[in-house]
């Protein structure tokens, strides 16, 4: 790759002229910058000089929003690529990494949960998310993890599989609670041969892989010998498994016969504003859906959002071998040979107008339009409480992004600091953020000295990471849990940090401490309130209760594994094997602690050197 980039300053038409003396006919990639460099635009080209010739020179094809782009341009940037395909990929990469204002970005990116099968004699069946490291069988994405644990629940009547890790597998003694509610049966013990599980395990994947009505049949064939055989509770049995098979596909809703791996991926657009639902079909069955609202333009068209949407979506995924689109988009051969490249196996994309495919997408598309639909008029509902607040705190505009904080402890123990984030789109929730509480020379329950902490580490890396304050990373207001003396003490922590123009509220609980009484507070002006029916101060009260949600959540979590973690652990030397046998030997690690030397090294496994570690750990701690 070759890359070139020019300093002169010049902007806008002229600025892009400059460059076609340069470029030649290769495939590649180009990125607009505006006079801070701060990146505009990023797109491919099959032919760098043709592509960029096009915004050398005013045109009236071009758009509201490329105009825009065109006259903040002041300099560029060429990858030279070896294929338009190569060019593609290298795009819709340099797109999720840069996010460039002008371009069309998906901004959810999560990972999608599968089924794993493990590779055990009896093996587990569970929800497993991220890379498939481990050995087994692996069917999905599900749209979430609702979808899965649906089905798991349903596999688990069916088919009496076990969903317990193989440490707790290997050390019962006696059925569990599953075994007597029928959602297992029960291997750890013994009751079900290695082959009959096998058998359940080897239907479970037939019907992961389509193979249900087959299932069906065996159980119904099954029932009625062993209604004659007289075997009626095992009849009653088999009755309740197909039931529940039933009810699986039922509850799937779309269960398309002639389309066995598919994502269904349809768009809406209106107003400036995008939704794209995607349905994963897999082995003839719906295993749930997605709506994703990438961020557009007001003059975007289809074959635009949906082709930046698919590089995106699946830069990170793997695709199916079809992909059912509800528009066309313009360079459907590229797509198709990259993710060709990518699975290693020949991908399909198609626009179906008629048939079982084109009804698909009706479904998809109608989701799509009713998702939008409930979510503008939720962001319409948002901006007036926006600007509500704007009014309320005597704000130069709404705010665009609001941090809330808010600490959590009991007696000074496990303290944790908790940020939310909320803005136009409602919580944004990839934003929330949770602080460990270091500072050893605070006093136990010290709040101030706490927020002091949280604040100053959130400020630091603010400051860092984005000091021209152009990445939408600043807060334009900050909500603290307390009154006057809280806002005096967070604006003394920002003044040190050189941040002085960043509004920000104290959320006082007002009189007798009731909901709907709150005072706020501001430096430099009286305290007051609003009234208690306005819904900006139920807003309010809905962002202080969500970080005070996530602050005891994030401080319960800290607890519990604080309570759960075991002083063995921090030995050197002490692994699984000498940890379960030193437990086995004296009960507890509190019983550990408290024996002899000579108690110590009669513990098999345990040799003379290490029981004198672990006899010296103990006591250096008192």
């Amino acid at each position: 790759m070759v890359e070139q980039t020019n300093t002169e300053t010049l902007t806008g038409h002229a600025c892009i002229q400059g460059y076609l003396r340069t470029l030649d006919s290769s495939p590649g990639v180009y990125r607009m910058l505006d006079a801070q460099a701060r990146v505009l635009y990023v797109g491919k080209a099959r032919n760098l000089k043709a592509r960029v010739s096009n915004y050398a020179r005013p045109s009236p094809q071009h758009s509201g929003r490329i105009a825009r782009m065109i006259s903040e341009t002041a300099s560029m940037m060429f990858l030279t690529t070896r294929t338009e395909t190569e060019a593609l990929l290298l795009e819709q990469n340099l797109i999720k990494q840069l996010k460039p204002r002008y371009n069309v970005l998906l901004r959810d990116d999560k990972s999608f949960p599968n089924i794993h099968v493990t590779n055990h004699a009896y093996p587990m069946i569970h929800k497993h998310r991220g890379a498939k490291k481990d050995k087994g069988a692996y069917y999905g994405p599900f749209a979430s993890a609702g979808a899965v644990n649906r089905t798991l629940n349903q596999l688990q009547r069916v088919f009496l599989l076990r969903n317990c890790t193989d440490a707790m597998f290997d050390s019962r003694t006696r059925p569990c609670l599953l075994h007597q509610i029928k959602r297992c049966s029960a291997p750890c013990v013994g009751k079900i041969s290695e082959k009959e599980y096998a058998e359940s395990v080897r239907d479970a994947e037939r019907f992961l892989s389509g193979k249900s009505t087959n299932i069906q049949e065996t159980l119904a064939k099954e029932m009625a010998q062993a209604s004659e055989e007289m075997e009626f509770e095992r009849a009653a049995a088999l009755r309740d498994r197909i039931r529940a098979l039933t009810q699986v596909q039922t509850a799937q809703g779309i269960n398309p016969r002639g389309v066995t791996e598919a994502d269904v991926v349809a768009l809406h657009l209106e107003k400036g504003q995008a939704c794209v639902q995607v349905f994963f079909i897999r082995a003839n069955q719906n295993w749930g859906n997605r709506d994703f609202y990438p961020r557009v333009g007001p003059d975007v068209e289809e074959a635009e959002v949906l082709e930046a949407f698919l590089g995106q979506f699946y830069d990170t995924k793997e695709p199916p071998r079809l992909i059912l689109l509800s528009h066309a988009i313009e360079n459907e051969d590229l797509m198709t040979e990259a993710l060709s490249d990518k699975l290693g196996r020949k991908v399909e994309i198609a626009v179906p107008l008629r048939g079982e495919k084109s009804e698909l997408l009706d479904g998809a598309l109608r989701n799509a339009r009713e998702s939008l639909g409930r979510r503008m008029a939720e962001t319409a509902t948002q901006t007036k409480l926006l600007s509500g607040l704007a009014e309320a705190f005597d704000l130069d505009a709404p705010p665009q992004r609001i941090e809330v904080y808010d600490n959590s402890h009991i007696q000074g123990t496990n303290a944790v600091g908790a940020m939310i984030v909320a803005g136009p789109d409602g919580f944004l929730k990839s934003q929330y953020r949770k602080f460990n509480i270091r500072g050893e020379e605070l006093t136990p329950g010290d709040d101030f000295g706490m927020m002091k902490e949280v604040l100053t580490r959130r400020f630091k890396r603010l400051l860092k990471e984005d000091p021209d304050r152009d990445k939408g990373l600043w807060p334009d207001l900050l909500l603290i849990d307390g009154g006057a003396g809280q806002v005096s003490a967070v604006r003394e922590i920002m003044k040190e940090h050189g941040v002085e123009d960043v509004p920000m509220v104290g959320v006082a609980k007002g009189v007798d401490r009731d909901a709907g009484k709150e005072e706020f507070h501001r430096t430099g002006t009286r305290p007051f309130a609003l009234r208690h029916n306005d819904p900006v101060l139920y807003f309010v009260q809905r962002l202080r209760d969500e970080a005070h949600r996530f602050a005891i959540g994030t401080h319960r979590a800290k607890r519990a594994k604080s309570q759960m973690a075991n002083p063995l652990d921090e030995i050197a030397g002490v692994g699984g094997a000498r940890k379960r046998a030193l437990l086995a030997h004296f009960g507890s690690a509190k019983a550990v602690s408290r024996a002899n030397l000579a108690d110590l090294k009669a513990v098999d496994g345990v040799s003379e050197a290490l029981a004198e570690r672990i006899y010296a750990f103990f006591h250096e701690k008192g």
